[in-house]
């Protein structure tokens, strides 16, 4: 067995074998969205985002971080016919510290069915800390395409529940999340927010003070009825691409 003196050589051969065992498991999860995908399987990429209030309002607390700046999370699906037709949710973040929907999984899982019938689901794998050295001998597991429950912020996430509708419940490997359409949409989201708020903006001015009025929910609709059937099929189609080049290269 080799050692080395130099910790900083030892550090490296560590993050080989770590990026090592990603790549499997990307290429494991490909193989299995590729299999599912010749059965049948319409692909449905299920995912969450953060809408903090100073993107909505435009204001800049700058180094006042003792401030509370309240976020809302956004949750919503979509693939390569575009968003799922399932009304996305919205959840103050604050309130999710208390509670999660449960039952929300299953209904998003129904009206997936009644839309496109089986789907493979795919759900961002969250970053595990102290994940960066891995076990000795320890073969990578098909965790990515067999998951257990996954937990988003908002919402619980069960294969069981998946499989109960004729669905797939897959787990995309945290260093190749840009393999997500969904960043990309999310991405265009907010831009729509920063570049449309003010249209969406009512203010009062009386002897005293001065209001603002931010018709938020109006706003996130529209910005994601703007990101249409086509832009979705631009960017899955980049993502396809994607995985083709690492189905190419890792195999």
């Amino acid at each position: 067995m080799l050692h080395f003196a130099n910790p900083l050589l030892r550090n490296i051969i560590i993050r080989n074998q770590f990026d090592s065992i990603k790549r499997k498991q990307c290429l494991q999860y490909l193989k299995t969205l590729r299999t599912l995908q010749y059965d049948g399987f319409k692909t449905v990429f299920l995912g969450e985002t953060d809408i903090p209030e100073s993107l909505v309002t435009g204001e800049d607390f700058g180094d006042r971080y003792f401030m509370q700046n309240p976020t809302w999370c956004i949750v919503h699906a979509g693939g390569s016919q575009g968003w799922v037709p399932w009304k996305y949710r919205m959840f103050l973040r604050d309130e999710l510290c208390i509670r999660q929907e449960d039952s929300l999984f299953f209904e998003f899982c129904d009206v997936v069915k009644k839309a496109y019938g089986k789907c493979a689901i795919v759900v961002k794998e969250k970053r595990q800390y102290g994940e960066m050295r891995p076990e000795e001998d320890k073969e990578p597991e098909d965790q990515s395409c067999a998951p257990s429950v996954i937990n988003l912020t908002s919402i619980v996430c069960c294969p069981e529940v998946a499989k109960s509708c004729g669905h797939e419940l897959l787990s995309l490997p945290f260093p190749y999340n840009y393999l997500n359409p969904l960043d990309s949409a999310w991405s265009s989201l907010k831009w729509f927010i920063i570049n449309n708020r003010k249209q969406f903006c009512l203010q009062s001015i009386d002897s005293i003070c001065s209001y603002q009025c931010i018709l938020f929910s109006d706003l996130i609709s529209k910005g994601i009825e703007r990101i249409s059937p086509g832009k979705w099929k631009t960017i899955t189609n980049k993502v396809r691409r994607w995985e083709n080049y690492y189905l190419g290269k890792f195999s």
